[in-house]
């Protein structure tokens, strides 16, 4: 799942995608695409990618498909980097006392 997540979010396009479903609750994909110089069929593919990582949902409204950002996706990621993060800080903190007891 981590992987689907950090490889959609790879791409600078679809986190710019990202970045704007974080500002506001759903957009349409015209709407959320505006100003992005993709096609609409450019800017459905990379949403698609998105939706494979389950990072945002798609709802069908009439004519239009509302984009919807999945935050509890997002927070896979961060627990994944968070876990790294820590076990780092331990590796460090485990390297600063070895040399510390050897001054």
């Amino acid at each position: 799942m981590e992987a689907q997540i950090f490889k959609a979010l790879g791409d600078p396009l679809r986190l710019k995608i990202v970045q704007r479903l974080s500002l506001k609750e759903t957009y349409t994909i015209g709407n959320l695409t505006q100003g992005l110089g993709i096609s609409r069929q450019g800017a459905r593919k990379q949403i698609q990618v998105l939706e494979s990582a389950k990072i945002v949902r798609l709802s069908p409204s009439g004519r239009e498909v509302n984009v919807t950002l999945q935050v509890n996706s997002l927070q896979v990621g961060k627990d994944f980097i968070s876990k790294l993060e820590n076990q780092w800080d331990a590796r460090l903190q485990k390297l600063k006392d070895i040399a510390e007891n050897t001054t």
